[in-house]
């Protein structure tokens, strides 16, 4: 089941927001509207905070659609997203991209996000004047479903109600601003992405076989799977769980592979116009254009 976040204009002119399930291969069929289906439940937030997705998926079983994905606007995918982690430095290669000299660290990097540093599926990512540095990470993203603290590795896949695909857009120089500091080059508004959808874990086998990819304006520039990650998302969730409790709309940015712009001679920053396409077959593409603030 595909979960969606999106907004409309009304006859009278007013923007509507709402959420629902996507129907068909990446959607083509349509949106089932479950905005006035559930009793309760505002947004998407609300669906997984109330442990409601199991009836989201009965009427979605029983409906049809009544919104083609024409009609509507993609929002951030959960509007109200709980703790956002992200993991540095994870995917085969991408120690070797730092210059420190340092062997592999024996625990992740772990770094956390605002929400209104992300954007949704078709919105554009936003440069600040501050900075030409605006690059992309394209990433699969665990969104929890079930809290838990201390989860076992073993056990990880239980607290997970799906995944989307994530842009970690980053202004590459405000990550430099300190030694051991890069909240400031996360964290502008707009400067990521998440969508299209979350899809539901009944719908992924193996996370080792998905198929991660970034092309820039139809190149590609990332190529990878999580079976070369050095910290798999099972084994994130337990170290996570293990200083806080995870709880429903929690998100964990996963890692992106090798291929950011930055890494290039001479770097490839993104510029209006540009458009990133991040995509997983399972999990369908997230594109999002750019614009200058």
């Amino acid at each position: 089941m595909k979960l969606l976040s999106f907004s409309q204009q009304t006859e009278l002119g007013a923007n509507r927001t709402s959420f629902g399930v996507a129907t068909g291969t990446d959607g083509a069929d349509g949106i089932i509207d479950l905005g006035d289906r559930l009793d309760g439940v505002r947004d998407l937030s609300d669906l997984l905070a109330q442990k409601r997705v199991g009836e989201a998926r009965t009427i979605a079983e029983s409906a049809s659609p009544t919104l083609s994905l024409g009609d509507v606007i993609f929002e951030r995918t959960l509007p109200r997203p709980g703790k956002i982690f992200c993991i540095g430095v994870n995917y085969g290669g991408r120690n070797a991209e730092y210059k420190d000299g340092q062997d592999s660290p024996d625990k992740p990097s772990v770094f956390v996000r605002f929400p209104s540093s992300f954007t949704g599926h078709e919105q554009p990512l936003v440069r600040p004047p501050e900075s030409p540095q605006l690059d992309y990470e394209g990433e699969i993203v665990a969104v929890i479903g079930t809290s838990g603290r201390r989860i076992k590795r073993q056990d990880a896949r239980q607290h997970i109600a799906g995944l989307a695909l994530g842009n970690e857009g980053t202004i590459r120089d405000w990550v430099r601003h300190a030694k051991f500091n890069v909240t400031q080059g996360k964290n502008w508004d707009s400067s990521g992405a998440i969508g299209p959808w979350i899809v539901t874990l009944d719908e992924i086998g193996d996370f080792e076989n998905l198929h991660l990819t970034t092309h820039v304006n139809g190149e590609l520039r990332q190529d990878d799977t999580p079976a070369t990650m050095a910290y798999p998302i099972e084994y994130q969730i337990e170290y996570l769980s293990t200083f806080c409790t995870l709880e429903p709309g929690d998100i964990i940015f996963t890692g992106t592979p090798t291929g950011a712009g930055a890494r290039f001679d001479p770097p490839k920053f993104l510029v209006p116009g540009d458009t990133i396409e991040v995509s997983v077959p399972e999990l369908g593409t997230l594109r999002n254009g750019v614009r200058d603030e």
